[in-house]
């Protein structure tokens, strides 16, 4: 990897934008209408700002490169961009990597979760039938996306919508049970009582401690 390459921050629209012009050399504004045809305004922010940002840094380091300049009617000019070697190898080994390579990147819901006691039972649980409805919604606009996508695009365009879903339902089916548990009184607890049995202050060894003038140990 060139010495560029290494100072690039790594971004979802730049993996996006190094894969289209894999394809074809084009311009923003085409590269922005294939994620909408293909179905991923659904996992991605599409403001033209990031799209933007995304393009000059990668132009920065050297994996894209103008290829040409264009006008039509009284649209601005449009540049096309097209990928450089250097930035064939950086897709090549950025997917190599994602696919290979599972990464620690945890949801919120487990720094949630690790702190539950913060909230009381009944608490707790209204706020995951919250998520419950949430995660519903979220399948079922995948599910529609899903539909109108395997009617007109190869499957390879429309996987990460399938693991998009698969993980949503995994979700929903886990905090669905975690619901039934805290219903049911499987699960509670009382604030206050762990907060007692729990949070005394530590204990040091007294070979630890030490008497400073006044004779307090410290």
């Amino acid at each position: 990897m060139s010495e560029a390459n290494t100072r690039y921050n790594r971004s979802a629209w730049g993996l996006t934008i190094l894969s289209l012009l894999r394809e074809r050399p084009m311009h923003p504004y085409e590269m922005r209408r294939l994620v909408r045809e293909r179905g991923k305004d659904q996992l991605m922010d599409l403001r033209p700002g990031s799209l933007y940002r995304a393009i000059e840094r990668l132009d920065k380091a050297r994996l894209i490169e103008p290829a040409e300049t264009s006008r039509e009617g009284r649209f601005p000019e449009r540049t096309v961009y097209r990928l450089t070697e250097n930035g064939i190898d950086e897709l090549e080994d950025w997917m190599r990597e994602l696919l290979s390579r599972p990464i620690k990147d945890y949801p919120q819901l487990i720094d949630a979760l690790s702190f539950l006691a913060v909230l009381a039972p009944d608490d707790v649980r209204a706020r995951l039938e919250e998520r419950c409805a949430m995660l519903e919604a979220e399948i079922a606009a995948l599910d529609s996306v899903l539909k109108q996508l395997q009617d007109s695009s190869p499957r390879m365009f429309v996987v990460e919508e399938e693991y998009a879903r698969a993980m949503r339902k995994a979700e929903l089916e886990w905090v669905r049970a975690l619901v039934d548990d805290l219903r049911s009184g499987n699960l509670t607890w009382d604030v206050d009582e762990l907060v007692r049995q729990h949070s005394r202050p530590a204990q040091l060894p007294a070979s630890k401690l030490t008497v400073v003038e006044g004779g307090e140990p410290t």
